[in-house]
């Protein structure tokens, strides 16, 4: 971490792919000999290790995701941490946002386990009830919901394919193209269960509020997304809360080649084209042509 460089120098063509692909696929190969060294030493829940793989491989490909989705975990006590989590200050000796957190496990497929003395920003260890959140605090920041006060010690996020554990949440970073791909594959009915906020801190818009409520969750990634974690300017957060994981996912695969599938959905110009029975219907009620 000591050296440093721009958001346009890691971004940039060139040093960006050979930075962030280099770094990302050693993160990758030393994550699956850590996973793997930990299968052999303590089995876990082989079905629940399957759910997450099956429901990553999906999510990724169906909506070619860039990067992968990442397992949410808040932990009540230090043996919730899985055994290859990256614990930043004590195993690296340095700090991390917990946006940064996220970043790592999305990015370079790692699983981060972030307690009271990893971060480097006030704001996640408030909203996760780490430690008291001042009425001060309302003087500088925008409101938000935080976990009760010494409830959890910390959170731990991995990739979704590679998580051993039953997450909490799952983030999806994606482009509005494929959230919108998500979300038509979703019922109709479903559409009151999808909430919005567009403020910050979305470490804890895109956590605490999609757990205590069970609900869907875009969140807008904040600034310190964009100038720490290097976030890409046009994604958007998309928490999905373990109660809705099987549900999203069946509409997912159902809809996988749909007309509003984002893989199939290409776009054209074409004046006059074919119109669906629906439209014609509606068309000739209207007076207007349908030819």
């Amino acid at each position: 971490m000591g050296n440093r460089f721009s958001r346009r120098e890691v971004l940039g063509i060139g040093l960006g792919a050979a930075a962030i692909g280099a770094y990302s696929m050693a993160g990758a190969a030393t994550n699956s000999e850590q996973v793997q060294g930990k299968n052999d030493e303590q089995p876990v829940d082989a079905a629940g290790i399957n759910i997450n793989k099956k429901n990553a491989d999906d999510l990724e490909r169906v909506l070619i995701l860039r990067t992968s989705p990442v397992a949410v975990k808040m932990i009540l006590k230090e043996d919730e941490i899985p055994k290859d989590a990256v614990r930043p200050k004590k195993d690296r000796g340095y700090h991390l946002t917990q946006c940064q957190a996220f970043a790592m496990s999305r990015r370079d497929k790692t699983t981060v386990a972030m307690l009271k003395q990893d971060n480097w920003c006030p704001t996640a260890v408030m909203a996760y009830g780490l430690v008291e959140k001042p009425a001060s605090v309302n003087q500088w920041s925008h409101p938000y919901d935080t976990f009760d006060y010494g409830k959890y010690i910390g959170i731990v996020t991995a990739p979704l394919g590679m998580a051993d554990f039953e997450p909490d949440v799952v983030l999806v970073y994606a482009k509005p193209a494929q959230l919108r791909g998500l979300l038509l594959s979703m019922k109709t009915a479903d559409v009151p269960e999808v909430r919005h906020h567009f403020f910050p801190p979305s470490c804890g818009w895109s956590i605490v509020n999609p757990v205590k409520e069970g609900k869907y969750y875009i969140v807008l990634p904040d600034p310190g997304e964009y100038q720490r974690a290097l976030t890409e300017e046009g994604d958007l957060i998309f928490s999905i809360p373990q109660v809705k994981m099987a549900e999203m996912m069946a509409g997912l695969r159902k809809n996988e080649h749909g007309p509003f599938s984002y893989r199939d959905h290409q776009m054209f110009m074409e004046t006059d084209f074919p119109l669906p029975e629906l439209y014609k219907e509606m068309f000739k009620k209207w007076g207007m042509d349908t030819e």
